[in-house]
Protein backbone atom coordinates (compact mmCIF):
# COMPACT_ATOMS: atom_id res chain seq x y z
CA UNK A 1 0.00 0.00 0.00
CA UNK A 2 2.85 2.40 0.86
CA UNK A 3 4.51 1.74 -2.50
CA UNK A 4 1.23 2.33 -4.35
CA UNK A 5 0.63 5.54 -2.38
CA UNK A 6 4.08 6.84 -3.31
CA UNK A 7 3.04 6.99 -6.95
CA UNK A 8 0.10 9.26 -6.05
CA UNK A 9 1.96 11.81 -3.92
CA UNK A 10 2.50 15.48 -4.58
CA UNK A 11 6.15 15.95 -5.44
CA UNK A 12 6.76 19.16 -3.44
CA UNK A 13 5.32 21.29 -0.65
CA UNK A 14 4.61 24.17 -3.02
CA UNK A 15 2.99 21.84 -5.53
CA UNK A 16 0.65 20.70 -2.77
CA UNK A 17 -0.04 24.27 -1.57
CA UNK A 18 -0.84 25.46 -5.10
CA UNK A 19 -3.24 22.53 -5.59
CA UNK A 20 -4.89 23.18 -2.21
CA UNK A 21 -5.11 26.92 -2.91
CA UNK A 22 -6.58 26.04 -6.31
CA UNK A 23 -9.27 24.04 -4.55
CA UNK A 24 -9.96 26.83 -2.07
CA UNK A 25 -9.83 29.74 -4.55
CA UNK A 26 -13.03 29.84 -6.54
CA UNK A 27 -16.34 31.62 -6.83
CA UNK A 28 -16.44 32.02 -3.02
CA UNK A 29 -13.44 34.34 -3.36
CA UNK A 30 -14.33 36.20 -6.52
CA UNK A 31 -17.96 37.06 -6.01
CA UNK A 32 -18.82 35.58 -2.59
CA UNK A 33 -16.24 37.45 -0.51
CA UNK A 34 -16.65 40.91 -2.15
CA UNK A 35 -20.44 40.50 -2.14
CA UNK A 36 -20.62 39.62 1.57
CA UNK A 37 -18.01 42.20 2.47
CA UNK A 38 -20.08 44.79 0.63
CA UNK A 39 -23.33 43.71 2.29
CA UNK A 40 -22.13 43.12 5.85
CA UNK A 41 -20.15 46.06 7.07
CA UNK A 42 -17.04 46.28 4.88
CA UNK A 43 -14.05 46.37 7.21
CA UNK A 44 -16.06 44.86 10.09
CA UNK A 45 -16.76 41.79 7.98
CA UNK A 46 -13.07 41.68 7.00
CA UNK A 47 -11.96 41.66 10.66
CA UNK A 48 -14.36 38.85 11.53
CA UNK A 49 -13.40 36.92 8.40
CA UNK A 50 -9.67 37.13 9.15
CA UNK A 51 -10.29 35.86 12.67
CA UNK A 52 -12.11 32.77 11.39
CA UNK A 53 -9.62 32.13 8.59
CA UNK A 54 -6.77 32.13 11.13
CA UNK A 55 -8.66 29.74 13.41
CA UNK A 56 -9.99 27.38 10.74
CA UNK A 57 -6.77 27.35 8.76
CA UNK A 58 -4.66 26.61 11.82
CA UNK A 59 -6.94 23.91 13.23
CA UNK A 60 -9.61 22.61 10.85
CA UNK A 61 -7.66 22.56 7.61
CA UNK A 62 -4.57 20.97 9.16
CA UNK A 63 -6.76 18.28 10.77
CA UNK A 64 -8.30 17.37 7.40
CA UNK A 65 -4.86 17.16 5.79
CA UNK A 66 -3.62 15.00 8.68
CA UNK A 67 -6.58 12.60 8.60
CA UNK A 68 -6.25 12.07 4.86
CA UNK A 69 -2.54 11.38 5.24
CA UNK A 70 -3.07 8.99 8.15
CA UNK A 71 -5.74 7.04 6.25
CA UNK A 72 -3.68 7.12 3.01
CA UNK A 73 -7.00 7.58 1.23
CA UNK A 74 -9.84 10.09 0.89
CA UNK A 75 -13.23 10.71 2.46
CA UNK A 76 -14.70 7.23 2.96
CA UNK A 77 -11.47 5.63 4.18
CA UNK A 78 -10.62 8.57 6.46
CA UNK A 79 -13.97 8.46 8.27
CA UNK A 80 -13.77 4.70 8.59
CA UNK A 81 -10.25 4.97 10.01
CA UNK A 82 -11.20 7.74 12.46
CA UNK A 83 -14.18 5.88 13.90
CA UNK A 84 -12.41 2.51 14.03
CA UNK A 85 -9.62 4.14 16.08
CA UNK A 86 -12.23 4.84 18.74
CA UNK A 87 -13.65 1.34 18.55
CA UNK A 88 -13.03 -1.22 15.83
CA UNK A 89 -16.71 -2.07 15.43
CA UNK A 90 -17.51 1.60 14.67
CA UNK A 91 -15.41 1.60 11.48
CA UNK A 92 -18.30 0.64 9.19
CA UNK A 93 -20.55 3.28 10.75
CA UNK A 94 -17.87 5.92 10.18
CA UNK A 95 -17.44 4.81 6.57
CA UNK A 96 -21.20 5.09 6.07
CA UNK A 97 -21.23 8.63 7.52
CA UNK A 98 -18.49 9.57 5.07
CA UNK A 99 -20.92 9.20 2.17
CA UNK A 100 -22.74 12.40 3.21
CA UNK A 101 -19.81 14.86 2.87
CA UNK A 102 -18.79 12.93 -0.25
CA UNK A 103 -22.28 13.48 -1.68
CA UNK A 104 -21.78 17.17 -0.85
CA UNK A 105 -18.65 17.24 -3.01
CA UNK A 106 -20.50 15.61 -5.91
CA UNK A 107 -23.59 17.79 -5.61
CA UNK A 108 -21.62 21.01 -5.47
CA UNK A 109 -19.49 19.84 -8.41
CA UNK A 110 -22.65 19.37 -10.50
CA UNK A 111 -23.76 22.93 -9.81
CA UNK A 112 -20.27 24.40 -9.95
CA UNK A 113 -19.71 23.06 -13.44
CA UNK A 114 -22.75 25.04 -14.62
CA UNK A 115 -21.36 28.37 -13.41
CA UNK A 116 -17.93 27.63 -14.95
CA UNK A 117 -19.75 26.94 -18.22
CA UNK A 118 -21.30 30.41 -17.90
CA UNK A 119 -17.80 31.83 -17.39
CA UNK A 120 -16.52 30.00 -20.48
CA UNK A 121 -19.46 31.40 -22.46
CA UNK A 122 -18.54 34.89 -21.20
CA UNK A 123 -14.91 34.32 -22.19
CA UNK A 124 -15.98 33.38 -25.73
CA UNK A 125 -18.16 36.50 -25.95
CA UNK A 126 -15.24 38.64 -24.73
CA UNK A 127 -12.89 37.14 -27.33
CA UNK A 128 -15.35 37.77 -30.20
CA UNK A 129 -16.16 41.25 -28.90
CA UNK A 130 -19.92 40.75 -28.61
CA UNK A 131 -19.74 41.29 -24.84
CA UNK A 132 -18.37 44.80 -25.37
CA UNK A 133 -21.45 46.04 -27.23
CA UNK A 134 -24.21 44.05 -25.54
CA UNK A 135 -26.79 45.13 -22.99
CA UNK A 136 -25.23 43.01 -20.24
CA UNK A 137 -28.52 42.26 -18.46
CA UNK A 138 -30.18 41.10 -21.69
CA UNK A 139 -27.02 39.20 -22.68
CA UNK A 140 -26.89 37.33 -19.36
CA UNK A 141 -30.63 36.60 -19.49
CA UNK A 142 -30.25 35.21 -23.02
CA UNK A 143 -28.17 32.23 -21.92
CA UNK A 144 -29.11 31.88 -18.24
CA UNK A 145 -32.75 31.31 -19.14
CA UNK A 146 -34.20 28.07 -20.42
CA UNK A 147 -32.68 27.88 -23.92
CA UNK A 148 -29.80 25.55 -22.90
CA UNK A 149 -27.36 27.35 -25.19
CA UNK A 150 -24.52 26.75 -22.71
CA UNK A 151 -24.48 22.97 -23.31
CA UNK A 152 -21.30 22.92 -25.51
CA UNK A 153 -19.41 24.99 -22.90
CA UNK A 154 -20.74 22.76 -20.13
CA UNK A 155 -19.45 19.62 -21.87
CA UNK A 156 -16.03 21.24 -22.43
CA UNK A 157 -15.76 22.20 -18.74
CA UNK A 158 -16.67 18.77 -17.36
CA UNK A 159 -14.71 16.66 -19.86
CA UNK A 160 -11.71 19.01 -19.79
CA UNK A 161 -11.51 19.03 -15.99
CA UNK A 162 -11.82 15.25 -15.76
CA UNK A 163 -9.01 14.84 -18.30
CA UNK A 164 -6.70 16.76 -15.94
CA UNK A 165 -7.33 14.06 -13.32
CA UNK A 166 -6.17 11.09 -15.36
CA UNK A 167 -2.81 10.97 -13.59
CA UNK A 168 -4.18 11.79 -10.13
CA UNK A 169 -1.98 13.99 -7.90
CA UNK A 170 0.66 14.36 -10.60
CA UNK A 171 -1.63 16.04 -13.14
CA UNK A 172 -3.43 18.06 -10.43
CA UNK A 173 -0.09 19.45 -9.26
CA UNK A 174 1.18 20.27 -12.75
CA UNK A 175 -2.01 22.03 -13.86
CA UNK A 176 -2.21 24.14 -10.69
CA UNK A 177 1.43 25.19 -11.00
CA UNK A 178 0.30 26.97 -14.17
CA UNK A 179 -3.23 28.07 -13.25
CA UNK A 180 -2.71 29.54 -9.79
CA UNK A 181 0.26 31.86 -10.48
CA UNK A 182 -1.58 33.15 -13.57
CA UNK A 183 -4.76 33.67 -11.55
CA UNK A 184 -2.94 35.87 -9.02
CA UNK A 185 -1.06 37.76 -11.73
CA UNK A 186 -4.23 38.49 -13.70
CA UNK A 187 -6.14 39.77 -10.68
CA UNK A 188 -3.22 41.97 -9.64
CA UNK A 189 -3.24 43.51 -13.12
CA UNK A 190 -7.01 44.09 -12.87
CA UNK A 191 -6.65 45.59 -9.37
CA UNK A 192 -4.08 48.08 -10.64
CA UNK A 193 -6.36 49.06 -13.54
CA UNK A 194 -9.36 49.53 -11.25
CA UNK A 195 -7.30 51.77 -8.94
CA UNK A 196 -7.25 54.44 -11.70
CA UNK A 197 -11.05 54.57 -12.07
CA UNK A 198 -12.62 57.84 -10.86
CA UNK A 199 -14.40 57.18 -7.59
CA UNK A 200 -12.49 53.98 -6.77
CA UNK A 201 -11.12 55.62 -3.60
CA UNK A 202 -14.60 55.44 -2.05
CA UNK A 203 -14.46 51.67 -2.42
CA UNK A 204 -11.11 51.50 -0.62
CA UNK A 205 -12.45 53.69 2.18
CA UNK A 206 -15.46 51.41 2.54
CA UNK A 207 -13.24 48.31 2.68
CA UNK A 208 -10.65 49.55 5.14
CA UNK A 209 -12.21 52.31 7.30
CA UNK A 210 -12.95 50.76 10.73
CA UNK A 211 -16.63 50.72 11.66
CA UNK A 212 -16.39 49.00 15.02
CA UNK A 213 -20.13 49.19 15.75
CA UNK A 214 -20.76 46.69 12.95
CA UNK A 215 -18.90 44.06 14.96
CA UNK A 216 -21.80 44.07 17.43
CA UNK A 217 -24.06 42.60 14.75
CA UNK A 218 -24.02 38.78 15.22
CA UNK A 219 -24.90 38.20 11.55
CA UNK A 220 -21.62 39.82 10.50
CA UNK A 221 -19.81 37.10 12.46
CA UNK A 222 -22.10 34.34 11.16
CA UNK A 223 -21.59 35.33 7.53
CA UNK A 224 -17.84 35.75 8.05
CA UNK A 225 -17.66 32.30 9.65
CA UNK A 226 -19.59 30.68 6.80
CA UNK A 227 -17.44 32.44 4.21
CA UNK A 228 -14.25 31.26 5.95
CA UNK A 229 -15.46 27.64 6.10
CA UNK A 230 -16.36 27.45 2.44
CA UNK A 231 -13.56 29.62 1.13
CA UNK A 232 -11.02 27.25 2.72
CA UNK A 233 -12.95 24.22 1.39
CA UNK A 234 -13.29 22.71 4.86
CA UNK A 235 -16.28 20.58 3.98
CA UNK A 236 -15.31 17.28 5.58
CA UNK A 237 -14.34 15.85 2.20
CA UNK A 238 -12.28 17.67 -0.44
CA UNK A 239 -9.14 18.56 1.49
CA UNK A 240 -8.92 15.06 2.95
CA UNK A 241 -8.05 13.57 -0.43
CA UNK A 242 -5.22 16.07 -1.00
CA UNK A 243 -3.92 15.22 2.47
CA UNK A 244 -3.90 11.56 1.40
CA UNK A 245 -1.33 12.47 -1.27
CA UNK A 246 1.03 14.15 1.23
CA UNK A 247 4.39 12.76 2.25
CA UNK A 248 4.69 11.90 5.95
CA UNK A 249 7.64 14.30 6.27
CA UNK A 250 5.47 17.34 5.47
CA UNK A 251 4.29 19.73 8.20
CA UNK A 252 0.50 19.80 7.79
CA UNK A 253 0.00 22.80 10.10
CA UNK A 254 2.53 24.86 8.14
CA UNK A 255 0.92 23.80 4.85
CA UNK A 256 -2.52 24.71 6.16
CA UNK A 257 -1.26 28.16 7.16
CA UNK A 258 0.17 28.72 3.68
CA UNK A 259 -3.07 27.58 2.06
CA UNK A 260 -5.10 29.95 4.26
CA UNK A 261 -2.70 32.84 3.55
CA UNK A 262 -2.88 32.54 -0.24
CA UNK A 263 -6.61 31.92 -0.20
CA UNK A 264 -7.08 35.11 1.82
CA UNK A 265 -4.82 37.06 -0.55
CA UNK A 266 -6.95 35.81 -3.45
CA UNK A 267 -10.14 36.96 -1.72
CA UNK A 268 -8.66 40.40 -0.93
CA UNK A 269 -7.31 40.90 -4.45
CA UNK A 270 -10.74 39.99 -5.86
CA UNK A 271 -12.34 42.49 -3.47
CA UNK A 272 -9.81 45.15 -4.56
CA UNK A 273 -11.04 44.64 -8.12
CA UNK A 274 -14.77 44.38 -7.56
CA UNK A 275 -15.63 46.72 -4.66
CA UNK A 276 -13.79 49.85 -5.92
CA UNK A 277 -15.09 49.21 -9.45
CA UNK A 278 -18.67 49.01 -8.19
CA UNK A 279 -18.24 52.20 -6.16
CA UNK A 280 -16.75 53.96 -9.19
CA UNK A 281 -19.85 53.14 -11.26
CA UNK A 282 -22.45 53.29 -8.49
CA UNK A 283 -23.35 49.62 -8.87
CA UNK A 284 -24.48 47.04 -6.30
CA UNK A 285 -21.49 45.21 -4.82
CA UNK A 286 -23.79 42.61 -3.25
CA UNK A 287 -25.20 41.41 -6.56
CA UNK A 288 -23.88 37.82 -6.29
CA UNK A 289 -23.40 35.89 -9.58
CA UNK A 290 -24.56 38.86 -11.65
CA UNK A 291 -21.38 40.66 -10.52
CA UNK A 292 -19.47 38.51 -13.01
CA UNK A 293 -21.96 38.55 -15.84
CA UNK A 294 -23.73 41.93 -15.61
CA UNK A 295 -21.84 44.37 -13.36
CA UNK A 296 -18.21 43.77 -14.38
CA UNK A 297 -18.90 43.54 -18.15
CA UNK A 298 -20.78 46.85 -17.93
CA UNK A 299 -17.74 48.44 -16.27
CA UNK A 300 -15.32 46.90 -18.77
CA UNK A 301 -17.33 48.31 -21.68
CA UNK A 302 -16.54 51.83 -20.49
CA UNK A 303 -12.78 51.64 -19.99
CA UNK A 304 -9.92 51.68 -22.51
CA UNK A 305 -8.78 48.17 -23.50
CA UNK A 306 -11.93 46.84 -21.85
CA UNK A 307 -12.11 43.88 -24.24
CA UNK A 308 -8.59 42.78 -23.30
CA UNK A 309 -9.35 43.11 -19.58
CA UNK A 310 -12.58 41.14 -20.07
CA UNK A 311 -10.64 38.31 -21.72
CA UNK A 312 -8.05 38.10 -18.94
CA UNK A 313 -10.74 38.38 -16.23
CA UNK A 314 -12.60 35.35 -17.57
CA UNK A 315 -9.37 33.40 -18.10
CA UNK A 316 -8.62 33.91 -14.40
CA UNK A 317 -12.14 32.84 -13.47
CA UNK A 318 -11.85 29.68 -15.57
CA UNK A 319 -8.61 28.82 -13.76
CA UNK A 320 -10.25 29.43 -10.36
CA UNK A 321 -13.29 27.36 -11.27
CA UNK A 322 -11.48 24.41 -12.84
CA UNK A 323 -8.96 24.12 -9.97
CA UNK A 324 -11.85 23.93 -7.48
CA UNK A 325 -13.79 21.48 -9.65
CA UNK A 326 -10.70 19.25 -9.84
CA UNK A 327 -10.78 18.83 -6.07
CA UNK A 328 -14.50 18.01 -5.96
CA UNK A 329 -14.17 15.38 -8.68
CA UNK A 330 -10.98 13.94 -7.20
CA UNK A 331 -12.57 13.60 -3.75
CA UNK A 332 -15.43 11.55 -5.20
CA UNK A 333 -13.32 9.63 -7.70
CA UNK A 334 -10.63 8.60 -5.21
CA UNK A 335 -13.21 7.37 -2.69
CA UNK A 336 -14.98 5.31 -5.35
CA UNK A 337 -11.62 3.80 -6.35
CA UNK A 338 -10.92 3.06 -2.69
CA UNK A 339 -14.26 1.28 -2.32
CA UNK A 340 -14.35 -0.33 -5.79
CA UNK A 341 -10.67 -0.71 -6.84
CA UNK A 342 -11.43 -2.99 -9.81
CA UNK A 343 -13.18 -0.20 -11.67
CA UNK A 344 -9.96 1.69 -12.47
CA UNK A 345 -9.48 5.46 -12.69
CA UNK A 346 -10.66 5.86 -16.30
CA UNK A 347 -13.93 4.07 -15.63
CA UNK A 348 -14.58 6.09 -12.46
CA UNK A 349 -13.88 9.39 -14.25
CA UNK A 350 -16.21 8.30 -17.03
CA UNK A 351 -18.96 7.62 -14.49
CA UNK A 352 -18.41 11.04 -12.91
CA UNK A 353 -18.75 12.60 -16.35
CA UNK A 354 -22.06 10.85 -16.97
CA UNK A 355 -23.48 11.82 -13.56
CA UNK A 356 -22.30 15.43 -13.73
CA UNK A 357 -23.62 16.04 -17.23
CA UNK A 358 -26.69 13.86 -16.80
CA UNK A 359 -27.90 15.95 -13.87
CA UNK A 360 -26.12 19.21 -14.60
CA UNK A 361 -27.48 19.80 -18.10
CA UNK A 362 -30.97 20.06 -16.62
CA UNK A 363 -29.70 22.72 -14.21
CA UNK A 364 -28.30 25.19 -16.72
CA UNK A 365 -31.12 27.74 -16.33
CA UNK A 366 -30.25 30.00 -13.39
CA UNK A 367 -33.70 29.49 -11.84
CA UNK A 368 -32.90 25.77 -11.49
CA UNK A 369 -29.23 26.21 -10.59
CA UNK A 370 -29.93 28.63 -7.72
CA UNK A 371 -32.27 26.35 -5.71
CA UNK A 372 -29.93 23.37 -6.24
CA UNK A 373 -26.95 25.28 -4.85
CA UNK A 374 -29.08 26.57 -1.96
CA UNK A 375 -30.04 23.02 -0.99
CA UNK A 376 -26.40 21.91 -1.13
CA UNK A 377 -25.10 24.85 0.91
CA UNK A 378 -27.95 24.79 3.46
CA UNK A 379 -28.16 21.07 4.14
CA UNK A 380 -25.37 18.89 2.77
CA UNK A 381 -22.18 20.96 3.08
CA UNK A 382 -22.72 22.30 6.66
CA UNK A 383 -23.66 18.83 7.94
CA UNK A 384 -20.62 17.33 6.20
CA UNK A 385 -18.30 19.97 7.66
CA UNK A 386 -19.73 19.30 11.13
CA UNK A 387 -19.36 15.52 10.77
CA UNK A 388 -15.71 16.04 9.87
CA UNK A 389 -15.04 18.39 12.78
CA UNK A 390 -16.67 16.03 15.29
CA UNK A 391 -14.90 12.98 13.84
CA UNK A 392 -11.45 14.56 14.10
CA UNK A 393 -11.76 16.18 17.52
CA UNK A 394 -14.27 14.03 19.40
CA UNK A 395 -14.17 10.55 17.85
CA UNK A 396 -10.57 9.70 16.94
CA UNK A 397 -8.47 9.48 20.14
CA UNK A 398 -6.47 12.61 20.95
CA UNK A 399 -3.21 10.63 20.91
CA UNK A 400 -3.78 9.38 17.34
CA UNK A 401 -4.71 12.81 15.99
CA UNK A 402 -1.78 14.61 17.62
CA UNK A 403 0.61 11.86 16.49
CA UNK A 404 -0.35 12.39 12.86
CA UNK A 405 -0.36 16.20 13.02
CA UNK A 406 3.11 16.06 14.61
CA UNK A 407 4.70 14.13 11.72
CA UNK A 408 7.09 16.50 9.95
CA UNK A 409 6.20 19.43 12.26
CA UNK A 410 9.00 21.82 13.21
CA UNK A 411 6.98 22.76 16.29
CA UNK A 412 4.78 19.97 17.62
CA UNK A 413 1.12 21.01 18.05
CA UNK A 414 -0.06 20.32 21.57
CA UNK A 415 -2.82 21.13 24.03
CA UNK A 416 -3.53 24.60 22.61
CA UNK A 417 -4.02 23.29 19.06
CA UNK A 418 -6.21 20.43 20.24
CA UNK A 419 -8.18 22.64 22.64
CA UNK A 420 -8.91 25.19 19.90
CA UNK A 421 -10.10 22.37 17.66
CA UNK A 422 -12.28 20.63 20.21
CA UNK A 423 -13.78 23.57 22.08
CA UNK A 424 -13.89 26.40 19.50
CA UNK A 425 -13.65 24.95 15.98
CA UNK A 426 -16.21 22.16 16.55
CA UNK A 427 -18.77 24.49 18.21
CA UNK A 428 -18.31 26.93 15.29
CA UNK A 429 -19.12 24.13 12.86
CA UNK A 430 -22.20 23.20 14.92
CA UNK A 431 -23.38 26.83 15.04
CA UNK A 432 -22.98 27.17 11.28
CA UNK A 433 -24.90 23.93 10.75
CA UNK A 434 -27.75 25.06 13.01
CA UNK A 435 -27.96 28.50 11.39
CA UNK A 436 -28.13 26.90 7.94
CA UNK A 437 -30.70 24.27 8.90
CA UNK A 438 -33.01 26.30 11.14
CA UNK A 439 -32.75 29.75 9.56
CA UNK A 440 -32.52 28.35 6.02
CA UNK A 441 -29.45 30.47 5.30
CA UNK A 442 -27.47 29.50 2.19
CA UNK A 443 -23.79 30.32 2.58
Amino acid sequence: MEQEHRHKRFTSSWGFVLAAVGSAVGMANVWGFPSKMGSYGGSAFLIAYLFFVLLFGFVGLSAEYAMGRRARTGTLGAYEMAWSCRKKSLGKAGGALGWLPLAGSMCIAIGYAVIIAYVLKAFASAVTGTLMTADTEAWFASFSGADYSVIPFHVIVVVGTLLTLLLGAKSIEKSNKVMMPLFFLIFLVLAVRVAFLPGAAEGYRYMFSPRWEELLDPMVWIWAMGQAFFSLSITGSGMIVYGAYLDSAEDVVALAKRTALFDTIAALVAALVIIPACFAYGLDVGAGPSLLFVTLPRILQDIPLGRLFAVILYVAMIFAGVSSLQNMFEAVGESLLHRFPRLGRKVVLGLLCLVCLGLGLHMEPIFKWGPWMDIVSIYIIPIGATLGAVSWFWIIPKKDLLEEVSHGAKKTPGKLWYGLGRYIYVPCALILCCVALFLQVAF
